[in-house]
């Protein structure tokens, strides 16, 4: 077996790696450029870290009241400590062809932004102590920037697009999770609808976040278009796109309706974001939703 010099190697090597760090650190930066202050997991529960004090209520046990700080009030305190345990959290970015549009150039398509705020919720999620993994490709969640390091691989790998649009992967969800699953969920809402059950049946909570290119939503199109699918097996030719533009909207704000409903039902958060807003905002509203789903 021949051994390949250690010029092709190294050449290779950065060939791999070279999606990797602009990836990475854009992420890195949008976590850091959203302020979240305390982090939302404090609260009551398991843990060696003191919290606060409250009120002593009915049912707390004897030993959970300290004294000390009840001897300077006429009132009895409990002393809660921190909750500590590690929670798993699940993304998933839909990969689909239909993920590759963008109505302008210097927006960037869905997909990117997608995979930007996956990867910068990862990271505020990591440094918060929090076990991050993928859905699709499967990658169980684990601890620490190693992993971050490895998630940022697979979401800047190239992605076999195939259909033209996606259907939410549900399989291999911990129970007790929290989810977060990107797409313009444009597809079967068939689709959507059995993920959620699937999850709803493990306890595991989470966040739906459409995210659509500002066009979708606008629908400027007047006179002769021709639209197509971005995998190219639909395709539609009118000669008066502006009469659409009244039936489109009504369409996809029932479809909008049909997700946060969807969501609603088992539990999740849902919201829309576009890709001409800036990444910030979706990010601190995707945290903050998670929060809320526990």
């Amino acid at each position: 077996m021949s051994i390949a010099p250690a010029q092709t190697l190294r050449r290779e090597a950065e060939a791999l790696a070279a999606p990797l760090p602009p990836l990475l650190v854009a992420a890195e930066q949008l976590a850091a450029s959203v302020q979240m202050g305390a982090h939302g997991r404090r609260r009551a529960g398991a843990g060696d870290e003191f919290w606060q004090f409250r009120a002593a209520a009915a049912g707390d046990a004897l030993r959970s009241i300290d004294w000390r700080r009840s001897a300077r009030s006429d009132a009895q305190y409990v002393r809660e400590r921190e909750w500590q345990a590690a929670q798993s959290i699940y993304l998933w970015v839909d990969g689909a062809a239909s993920m590759q549009y963008s109505g302008a150039a210097a927006r960037g398509s869905k997909a990117t932004r997608a995979r930007l705020l996956a990867l910068a919720l990862a990271v505020l999620m990591v440094r918060s102590g929090e076990k991050v993994g993928l859905l699709a490709p499967p990658s169980p969640p684990r601890p620490g920037r190693a992993q971050l390091l490895h998630l940022a691989s697979l979401l800047a790998a190239p992605q076999d697009a195939g259909a033209d649009y996606g259907a939410p992967a549900a399989e291999g969800l911990a129970p007790h999770a929290r989810a977060l699953m990107l797409s313009d969920f444009l597809g079967d809402p068939g689709a959507v609808e059995a993920a959620l059950a699937a999850a709803a049946q493990r306890g595991v909570k989470g966040v739906l976040m459409q995210v659509l290119d500002p066009d979708e939503e606008a629908f400027p199109y007047d006179g002769r278009v021709i639209f197509e699918s971005m995998g190219g097996s639909l395709r539609y030719e009118t000669r008066a796109a502006g009469d659409l533009r009244l039936r489109y909207r009504e369409r996809l704000a029932a479809r909008r309706d049909l997700l946060a409903g969807l969501a609603r039902a088992a539990g999740w958060q849902f919201g829309t974001h576009h890709t001409g807003q800036p990444a910030a905002t979706a990010l601190l509203w995707a945290f903050a939703a998670l929060e809320r789903g526990r």
